[in-house]
């Protein structure tokens, strides 16, 4: 944008033309006054910027300056004008004016003499040369003489109908309010009528309100003219949009393009922008010190999305939609969680249901050589129990998987709880039968009532009333319940099992905790008693493993989110049960299926 003014357009001139060589500026803006611009239409001129679009203010009438214009150099300009209405009748006054009909106005006698060849003496405006006697002002060219009225005499209508309207508000004040005799001759000082002028705000005759304050200028309407410029210095100002600052947003500026007449050399509509347009999927990011329209196209954040070109901010999508790869509309995430046709769900479904044909067929080993002494010396009674109970624990990872219900999800935690108390009980009073048949110091018939009393296995419902009570408390109070996980998984939502209280449930961890390193224990105090079947070093090697998978659990269950947490948790399930599955029956089996010698009292007899 260029700005001239009166007292600068001589020592800027030079810098203009300079400014506007080396521009790569399609458009250029220019606001000044009319006779600060001459100069400046010289260098247009010669400089022939005719590719140039030109943007101006409507004090320059380009129309009148046609001497000016050689090869179109300014042909498809836009002018911003004032909106103005027609005055009625002006039209018709000036076809009917001429020196004779106001013989006063020597501005009538400069423009019959310059237009017509006409001379008129100063006294009685007698023709002297000849001079067509219907000579009127409509006859001229539009480019020499507009009938029309122009925005200056528009601006000078007005000027004089509020000053007038003014000195009559003035002398009505005057009038009413004077304490003088009448008669008296009435008079006024300038600064008087300044209070009455600034106030005065009227409609002139096109229904227009006459606005004197220069402050609520801004709130005028424009007129956007197009300069065409015809052969032989015809040039013409065509009405193609408006702008009105009282319209609703996004209607302001009104522009008909198809009625354009763009600047020579151009066929199209020109673009003059300092940074290309950001296309959908990206924002807008102003470039530091440099001025607003130049600006960086940054795409969108993760999950953001803008679906319009030149956009300042990007819109976050709802969290049941994710955004596309090009980040330009919203997609609808996929609603998923570990199921049985997953290859992550058949997978743990199989080695579930193997695991647990497996325990089958170590329980029927045990029952149908119920009567061996492997099997009699592992007390049978918890063998049976610690084997339906692994059969259970492999069979509960099937309730993490598949679609999460209400039942289901109060079932999960609560149930491997209760299965793993028991189970690792039993292991517990395995471990303590051992110990009393070893270890006890008492007499002989008080060690005889420990070992016929079976008091290791009230250790099995005392430790399960205990996790049934915490697991009642944890239901009473924070329940789990379903849940969805919409940030883990990119495009998709995960339905899951909100375990409702986290304390609880790490409660329930501690406890089994505490559970397998007091079995751990009691099974390494044990290790070296003289046991025929190594019973105690299998229970020990047994619980150390199962507090390793545990342990390990913890920061993996931690680290992860959605359908891998569960399955973290499925694998623990599995991989401890297996833990106690094969170390502590593995051995015994192989000597009953494998090697039978040693499961009999003479091999027995013979060891000891």
């Amino acid at each position: 944008m260029i700005l001239v003014t009166r007292g600068s357009f001589l020592t800027t001139s030079w810098k203009n033309q300079v400014q506007i060589l080396e521009s790569t500026a399609n458009v250029i803006i220019i606001y000044g006054d009319s006779d600060s611009l001459l100069s400046l239409i010289v260098n247009i001129k010669q400089k022939l910027f005719t590719w140039k679009v030109w943007v101006l203010n409507s004090h320059w009438d380009v129309a009148k300056f046609d001497n000016y214009f050689l090869l179109d150099a300014l042909h498809g300009s836009l002018i911003f004008s004032h909106h103005k209405e027609e005055i009625i009748n002006f039209t018709d006054f000036i076809k009917t004016a001429n020196p004779f009909k106001y013989p006063e106005d020597i501005y009538l006698h400069v423009l019959w003499h310059s237009f017509f060849n006409c001379s008129f003496l100063r006294k009685d405006c007698k023709i002297v040369d000849n001079c067509l006697p219907n000579a009127s002002l409509e006859f001229l060219p539009g480019n020499i003489f507009d009938m029309a009225m122009s925005e200056e005499s528009y601006n000078v209508y007005n000027a004089v109908y509020v000053v007038a309207h003014s000195l009559h508000e003035m002398m009505l004040n005057h009038i009413q309010f004077q304490t003088g005799g009448k008669g008296k001759e009435m008079v006024f000082f300038p600064w008087q009528l300044h209070p009455f002028l600034k106030n005065k705000q009227p409609f002139n005759h096109t229904g227009d309100q006459v606005v004197v304050n220069w402050k609520r200028k801004s709130h005028e309407e424009y007129d956007i003219l197009n300069f065409w410029n015809f052969p032989k210095g015809l040039g013409l100002n065509v009405k193609v949009g408006s702008f009105s600052p009282n319209a609703p947003e996004g209607q302001k500026l009104s522009l008909s393009d198809h009625m354009i007449q763009w600047a020579m050399g151009l066929t199209e509509i020109p673009q003059s922008v300092c940074s290309v347009s950001c296309e959908p999927g990206f924002r807008k990011t102003h470039q530091q010190g440099n001025i607003a329209c130049c600006f960086d196209c940054t795409p969108c954040p993760e999950n953001d999305i803008s679906n319009e070109t030149d956009v300042d901010r990007c819109v976050t999508c709802p969290e049941t939609h994710y955004a596309n790869t090009k980040k330009n509309y919203c997609l609808q995430k996929r609603v998923t969680f570990l199921a049985y046709d997953d290859p992550l769900g058949k997978t743990l479904s199989f080695i579930s249901l193997g695991f647990t044909s497996l325990t089958i067929v170590v329980f029927w080993v045990f029952l149908k050589h119920r009567d061996t002494p492997i099997v009699k010396a592992n007390n049978r009674a918890l063998s049976y129990t610690l084997l339906i109970t692994l059969t259970l624990c492999f069979l509960c990872p099937l309730l993490f998987i598949g679609h999460p219900g209400k039942v289901t999800c109060i079932l999960q935690q609560n149930t491997f709880g209760l299965l793993f108390t028991v189970a690792l009980s039993t292991v517990l009073a395995k471990t303590l039968t051992v110990l009393i048949a070893f270890r006890v110091t008492t007499p002989g018939r008080m060690r005889r009532w420990l070992l016929t009393s079976r008091l290791p296995n009230f250790i099995i419902p005392i430790c399960t009333l205990l996790q049934v009570v915490l697991s009642g408390v944890w239901l009473a109070t924070s329940p789990p319940f379903i849940d969805k996980d919409v940030h883990s998984e990119h495009g998709h939502i995960i339905i899951i099992c909100n375990k409702g209280s986290a304390v609880a449930f790490y409660c329930m961890l501690g406890y089994l905790g505490t559970q397998a390193l007091g079995s751990y224990l009691m099974a390494f105090l044990s290790r070296n008693l003289p046991d025929t079947f190594n019973e105690a070093k299998f229970l020990a090697f047994s619980m150390l493993v199962f507090c390793s998978v545990w342990v390990s659990f913890l920061p993996v269950y931690h680290s992860t989110k959605g359908k891998v947490m569960v399955a973290m948790e499925v694998l623990s399930i599995l991989a401890s049960s297996t833990s106690l599955l094969v170390i502590i029956f593995a051995p015994k089996c192989y000597i009953i299926l494998l090697r039978p010698e040693r499961n009999s009292l003479h091999h027995i007899r013979d060891k000891t």
